[in-house]
Parts: C-alpha cells; structure tokens; sequence
C-alpha cells in the first residue's frame, strides 16, 4: 500500500512535468522558472532514486521517480537553452 501512495504521489508531481517541458520549447523563455527550484526539485528525485537502491527496494516506483527526474533535466537544459536564445536576440535588438 505505502509503494501505491508512493507511485500516485510521484504521477501527481510528475504530470506537471511535461506540461513544463513544452511550455518552454513553445514559449523559448525563462519567464516563470527558477534555476534553483529546478535544483532542489532535481536533487529530490537524485535522493528519491538513491533512497530506492541502496534500500535495495527496486520496483516500479524506481521507474517513476527516474521518469520525472528524465523529464525535469530536460527542463532544465530548456531553460539554459532559452536564456542563451533570449540574451542573443536582445543582443540583436540593441
């Protein structure tokens, strides 16, 4: 039961994810993000995972909280991505 809650909590968190990702290659800004937010949310899943193996307690959580963590770095590599796209076009403009 407890790796039930475990795996609904992560979906919960996890369908934000891919919203974000989108939002950032459509929008290619980083109004709204935050680097260190992203880190924290990063390092979370890092313990999550670590938490998971060294507990020896591989299951299908273990899959969730490495899909979400997949997802936030692709974010979070987006969001440099974008801040180079936006310092370049203001450079453009001036």
């Amino acid at each position: 039961m407890v790796q039930f809650f475990e795996s609904l909590m992560l979906i919960c968190f996890g369908i934000s994810w891919p919203i974000s990702v989108y939002k950032s290659l459509k929008s290619r800004s980083t109004k709204g993000k935050s680097v260190i937010f992203t880190v924290a949310i990063l390092l979370g899943y890092i313990s999550g995972i670590f938490s998971k193996i060294i507990g020896g307690n591989i299951n299908y959580v273990l899959y969730l909280y490495i899909f979400n963590f997949i997802v936030i770095s692709i974010d979070f590599v987006l969001y440099f991505i974008n801040r180079h796209h936006e310092k370049t076009e203001s450079t453009v403009k001036a």
